[in-house]
């Protein structure tokens, strides 16, 4: 008997705090890439250039975490019957935590005991594990660590459906998604619903990334002959699959680097990727075709592969991604029309085939082994029937609210009205007045009377970027009203009217946000000035740690070391022992050339919980240390130069705890 039911799930939790306080006016990276000679058709070429943002506004950045972990009690949503049970974090972006075959007791996913923070994500925070539901942008998506809204829906047999939505503030989408576990099904059903309610076409971005267990004998199977790769040098380029430089790279251990395989499908009327053991036995993902695009993840086998798969599962366990996604790549955006959405179905569930098949030294053997055995389990009569039932769920009204998630969407409703659009009438996804919230009031506010009211002495609690509100904030004054409208014009590209913004606002009312936001911009064209700004919004806010890290940030882009320094010098013993700051100090401390002063911070392990994915910093930072001591040894007419001693340096093993290099070890 099918069922739906909520519990929780108590995971050893490193615990996220509130968002920064400041809003991210830059991209923190360009998540862009170009493509070798050949190796991109104009489709791809057109998709790879298209989508991008200034930044993550309107949202903020989720950095507040560390490496302790608490046991945490996660609200869940449990889909059963007889065959399967799957588990859903409704608190954590509705992750699917955990897929468990009833029959073997095997887990399909990757389900670890922890839930570590880490910046891998839009955001910044992100955590390893179950499948993810990306949507927005090239990353991991902006809602990943947020509450999703999660509600019942009953399929005309009474099938439960468990419905996750969300209103996505970036692109002004509605994300959907409808799972169920009919009675008898050997997969679980996965309807993903994407809305552009807007009068505009729109970037598009989805990926579904599950995570699977990683061991040597577990390969990947899918029906591709070639693969796209994205590597260091931020370049796309295709390869032969599954034999690339003479080793067979469907065994994910066989991988000496992170890297990614964009498998080059043929069109498909149901395109697939699955991950079998040694046995023949694993998980298989498939879809209807609009979900084109298929790919593998590995973080790699060399010492900072095995450093990042410690980092995201401290508690042990390592693992690799099979994902799906509608654009052949992660680097592209595709266009959907305004006032459309787009549909489709996803099927996860459990696969045996023949083990020697499965790991027949012809990849298409084993590809083939897999197609009989899904259309066996699950065919492809039953997945054409399965989404015609699902698309005719999309708008039934849910019968229960089993989670809430945010108040963006009944905003939009209430905006909507306001401005004289079309109605956001989507009976399936409401969002109902009562999720309308703190971060949502000032913007009611301004709605209702035209004016912004804010405690400046607070920062703001949400900003809004779009153009039909950056309109609004035009029309009144204040301000409350220009701090907020400088950063929507400021995202905008006009960069004269927001600085002109934050001037008007610091004029009636000193803010240390206008002040941080007029020094982001300002620094760009003088360093001095935007140092200016820095320390009139330190003086008005001196305890914002965000404020201390650009402003420590600024001054290391800038080459001024010894003013970092002097910086730290003088911050309290609190803010000081913040693993951001100490590592601020340390690159300082060897850009003057101060060992000692390093070496205090450095050689005791300096262990910084929002690392950057791909970032080398630590690396670099102790090699720099190293060679300052290798310096020292020397008498002042024997010691090595600075080059001589850099060399030496990098010819030392890199200690563990800095070694997160996604490269191939060097011989």
């Amino acid at each position: 008997m099918s069922s739906l039911r909520l519990d929780t799930l108590t995971l050893l939790t490193s615990p996220l705090g509130p968002p920064d306080p400041l809003p991210p006016l830059r991209s923190p990276a360009d998540l862009h890439a170009s493509a070798a000679p050949g190796a991109a058709d104009e489709e791809m070429r057109r998709g790879m250039a298209y989508g991008a943002v200034p930044s993550v506004l309107p949202y903020l950045v989720q950095s507040d975490y560390d490496r302790r972990r608490r046991p945490v009690e996660h609200p869940v949503a449990v889909l059963e019957n007889d065959r399967l049970r799957a588990t859903f974090l409704l608190g954590q972006g509705g992750r699917l935590w955990s897929l468990l075959d009833l029959r073997t007791g095997r887990e399909l996913l990757f389900s670890p005991p922890t839930l570590q923070r880490a910046d891998l994500a839009l955001r910044d925070a992100w955590f390893a594990g179950g499948v993810e539901w990306n949507l927005g942008l090239t990353g991991h998506t902006a809602l990943t660590c947020s509450p999703l809204h999660a509600s019942r829906v009953r399929a005309d047999d009474g099938t439960p459906v468990l419905r996750l939505h969300e209103y996505e503030r970036m692109r002004g989408l509605v994300q959907q998604v409808d799972a169920s576990l009919p009675d008898g099904a050997e997969h679980l059903l996965v309807h993903v619903t994407v809305t552009n309610p807007t009068d505009a076409t729109v970037p598009l971005y989805w990926w579904s990334n599950a995570a699977v267990p990683q061991a040597d004998d577990v390969r990947v199977l899918t029906p591709a002959h070639a693969a796209w790769t994205f590597d260091d040098a931020r370049v796309v380029s295709q390869v032969p699959m599954p034999v690339v430089e003479g080793v067979d790279r469907s065994y994910p251990t066989r991988s000496p680097a992170a890297v990614d395989y964009f498998f080059d499908l043929a069109a498909s009327p149901r395109p697939w990727v699955a991950a079998l053991d040694g046995q023949g036995a694993g998980l298989v993902q498939s879809s209807t075709p609009r979900l084109r695009g298929r790919k593998l993840f590995v973080w790699g086998t060399g010492p900072g592969g095995r450093h990042w798969q410690e980092w995201l599962s401290p508690d042990g366990g390592a693992y690799l991604e099979i994902q799906a996604g509608v654009a052949r790549t992660q680097l592209e955006h595709v266009p959907l029309p305004a006032r459309t959405r787009w549909s489709w179905l996803e099927t996860y569930g459990p696969l045996q085939v023949d083990a020697a098949a499965a790991h027949a030294p012809d990849w298409s053997v084993g590809a083939a082994a897999v197609e009989r055995a899904l259309e066996a389990s699950a065919p492809q009569a039953w997945l054409d029937a399965a989404a015609a039932g699902a698309a005719a769920l999309v708008d039934r009204p849910p019968v229960e609210v089993l989670h809430t998630g945010s108040g963006w969407g009944a905003l939009e409703r209430h905006r909507r009205v306001a401005d004289g659009e079309p109605p956001l009438d989507l009976p399936g996804t409401p969002f109902p007045d009562a999720t309308l919230g703190p971060e949502q009031r000032p913007w009611l506010r301004l709605l209702e009377t035209g004016r912004v009211d804010l405690d400046l002495g607070q920062p703001p609690p949400s900003y809004q970027v779009a153009p039909a509100w950056l309109a609004r904030l035009r029309t009144t004054g204040g301000p409350a009203a220009d701090l907020l409208r400088g950063v929507a014009e400021g995202y905008a590209g006009e960069e004269d009217a927001a600085q002109s913004a934050w001037r008007r606002s610091l004029a009636v009312e000193p803010t240390a946000w206008a002040w941080r936001n007029l020094a982001v911009l300002v620094a760009e064209d003088d360093v001095d000035a935007g140092l200016a700004a820095y320390a009139e919004a330190r003086a008005l806010a001196p305890d914002v740690l965000a404020l201390v890290l650009e402003e420590l940030a600024l001054l290391l882009e800038a080459d001024r070391a010894a003013a970092v320094l002097d910086r730290v010098d003088a911050l309290g013993a609190g803010v000081r022992a913040e693993p951001r700051v100490q590592l601020a100090e340390a690159r300082a401390a060897v850009a003057v050339g101060d060992a000692d002063r390093a070496g205090g911070l450095l050689e005791p392990g300096l262990v910084v919980p929002q690392l950057r994915e791909g970032a080398r910093l630590l690396e670099d930072l102790w090699y720099g240390y190293r060679a300052l001591r290798l310096r020292a040894t020397g008498s002042r007419a024997a010691g090595p130069t600075p080059e001589e001693a850099a060399s030496a340096a990098r010819r030392e093993p890199l200690p563990a705890v800095y070694d997160f290099s996604m490269a191939a070890p060097t011989t």
